[in-house]
């Protein structure tokens, strides 16, 4: 969970030089993988159907207000390995949390909207994983596993849409070298294929104890590359 963390946490892992390409590149190769993905989660999203307007502007806007003052400075202050890691800790801790939350109620209100648009604001740091902060949020709130991922996944579509559009729009407007478009398509294939054929896992996440298996993942990756990159 979260793209961008595992952008920075997986090459370092392997010893590959990609924090050493310019941040430019950095940017157009996860634009291009949450191209890849987006139709995936469209498809996922789309047997849930569409909200209203006002629950969608709900979880819109705080990740909107937060992204537009404060992207510059988080993009400069935390995308580093330590910080990146403290986000999947702190991620996993959330959805380690949240797994043990009753299920009180099956349909989310507008304060849950809301909620689910704090959390995504919050994923705005790389490595909180915006999907697992906005599930986390609406667990934590009671809702069932069932009615969680549906909130999630219909809030994380036109975040996911929008952010990918503006920075591809901020893009489009310097040149890309050719030989870096055959990666960048590979990625977006990549990702498109990886999301397709993750879909069928998105129903084990309304089974009880798996939240604890992704914290799990989250905390132990996060912890090992921080003690990997406090002893290097």
């Amino acid at each position: 969970m979260s793209s961008s963390g595992h952008l920075v946490l997986v090459p370092n892992l392997l010893g590959w030089d990609y924090a050493d390409l310019a941040p430019e590149v950095r940017k157009t190769f996860e634009v291009a993988l949450h191209a890849g993905s987006a139709p995936a989660l469209c498809v996922a999203v789309r047997r849930f159907g569409l909200r209203p307007v006002s629950q969608l502007g709900l979880t819109l806007l705080p990740p909107a207000v937060f992204g537009g003052a404060f992207e510059g400075a988080i993009e400069r202050r935390l995308g580093g390995v330590s910080s990146v890691c403290v986000g999947q800790v702190l991620g996993g801790a959330a959805l380690l949390l949240a797994d043990h939350i009753p299920e009180r109620r099956t349909a989310a209100n507008a304060s849950d909207h809301l909620a689910v648009g704090f959390a995504q604001a919050a994923a705005l740091a790389p490595g909180v994983s915006r999907f697992g902060a906005a599930l986390s949020a609406a667990r934590l709130r009671g809702l069932s596993r069932s009615a969680s991922l549906r909130l999630s996944l219909r809030a994380a579509l036109p975040v996911t849409l929008a952010a990918g559009a503006l920075k591809g729009t901020r893009l489009a407007r310097g040149d890309l070298a050719p030989e870096s478009r055959p990666a960048l398509a590979a990625g977006a294939c990549a990702a498109l294929l990886s999301a397709f054929a993750s879909l069928p896992l998105l129903g084990t996440v309304e089974r009880s104890g798996v939240l604890r298996t992704l914290a799990g993942y989250r905390i132990v990756l996060g912890v090992t590359v921080l003690w990997l990159e406090r002893r290097g």
